[in-house]
């Protein structure tokens, strides 16, 4: 037996924050980032549909990018003492996903993270507070899915967390919030919308419910990223969408080793001075996974059928793969994302010589090989790699040379 979740109510189209004006309850917190929803004026317009619903507004701001654990257990304890019944996140996928886990803590004091580490672990929510998710970027998904990502800065790791239980009652996918995103987010966050949808598709739980979502999401990428990191706003609409699409399928087919090791070396060099940037390490490291997959046939078959509804060409699977490898690197090249670790400066854009020393990568290698086989994701992936075989992948992904193995 299978299961398929997805939020109770999805409101979509210009004008769907109005969809705050609905909702019933006493008390609400919205949940908010650096600022940008505040500048644009759509975090005043959130605060006035709720108050118009009849609640108290309160406001936890300025949840910073990869959210921290401290940062949630903050924004829990400020829920302990406001005591919402709605619990409303808006922004990109940071504060979302930080205020997933603070409704944990909210809801459950006594809860441990370690406890929350493990998939599908969480006791029962909703009993102090329903979820409504609204984003403003084009990619993460989370406001229609089971997960949530913390970052422990003191180990340098990024954590998924997974568990139905955190899938949100309401998503709010309004294209208007995206209208004014920078070139670069669209960029990272269409590349993180894509392989999302590549990996669902490709993932060992696959199913009949999750692979139209996941192919649909593909077509609107492949037809309206690269319209929309140009600046045309109907293609930046149909990403807002498709990216949605992307999220419902890997919410319930899972994902692979692409992010197991983004979620692994994002924070894993913090102290040279940088993040590499969730969406461009998924960028850089697709290809590489795709061709270290591909050896697996009913993997290979698949990127298959994904490069036929992609209209690449290719006479058999062999030549289609090698297609989807090719005009995945053309976009990072269009999008101007680095092709490797090597070569991702500080700023995140190529550069001769990136921000990881090679040394310090060399140094590092066993360990985030070791933690990104333990990722949450490495076990929906269709070939599993051995501590050998993910050491010379992510060498792959530094030097950016060809996966033989």
């Amino acid at each position: 037996m299978a299961r398929f979740t997805l939020p109770r109510d999805l409101y979509h189209g210009k004008g769907a924050l109005e969809a705050l004006k609905s909702f019933t309850g006493k008390k609400a917190m919205i949940c908010v980032g650096g600022g940008s929803m505040k500048r644009f004026g759509f975090l005043d317009r959130a605060v006035a549909y709720l108050k118009e619903a009849g609640m108290e507004v309160e406001l936890f701001e300025n949840v910073e990018p990869d959210p921290s654990v401290t940062t949630v257990m903050k924004g829990a304890e400020a829920m302990r003492k406001f005591q919402p019944d709605w619990i409303v996140a808006m922004g990109g996928g940071s504060p979302i996903d930080a205020a997933k886990a603070m409704w944990a803590f909210y809801e459950y004091p006594e809860v441990t993270f370690e406890e929350l580490c493990t998939p599908f672990n969480f006791p029962e929510l909703r009993t102090k507070a329903k979820f409504a998710a609204i984003p403003s970027t084009s990619g993460t998904a989370t406001e229609v899915t089971a997960f949530s990502v913390i970052t422990d800065y003191e180990k340098g790791i990024k954590y998924p967390l997974a568990d139905f239980n955190i899938t949100p009652d309401v998503a709010i996918v309004d294209p208007e919030l995206v209208e004014g995103l920078p070139a670069k987010q669209v960029a990272y966050t269409g590349m993180d919308a894509l392989t999302h949808a590549i990996e669902a598709y490709v993932s060992t739980l696959h199913c009949t419910f999750t692979d139209p979502l996941a192919i649909k999401a593909i077509q609107i990428v492949n037809s309206d990223l690269q319209k929309s990191y140009d600046g045309d706003m109907r293609s930046r609409e149909e990403m807002h969408y498709g990216q949605c699409l992307a999220g419902m399928a890997f919410s319930n087919a899972l994902l692979g080793i692409v992010h197991s090791m983004a979620h692994k070396t994002g924070a894993a060099f913090a102290d040279y001075g940088a993040h590499i940037i969730h969406g461009a390490a998924n960028a850089m490291y697709l290809p590489k996974v795709i061709a270290f997959n591909a050896k697996d046939p009913t993997a290979k078959a698949r990127y298959g059928v994904i490069a036929d509804k992609m209209h690449l060409g290719g006479a058999n699977d062999d030549e289609k793969v090698d297609l989807l490898i090719k005009y995945l690197r053309g976009m990072n090249d269009d999008l101007n994302i680095p092709h490797c670790i090597g070569h991702y400066g500080p700023d995140s854009y190529p550069a001769e010589q990136g921000f990881v020393p090679e040394n310090v990568f060399l140094e590092r290698l066993p360990e985030i090989a070791k933690n990104a086989i333990a990722d949450a994701c490495t076990g929906s992936n269709p070939r599993q790699p051995s501590q050998e075989e993910m050491e010379k992948l992510l060498k792959c992904c530094y030097y950016d040379t060809e996966v033989d193995f």
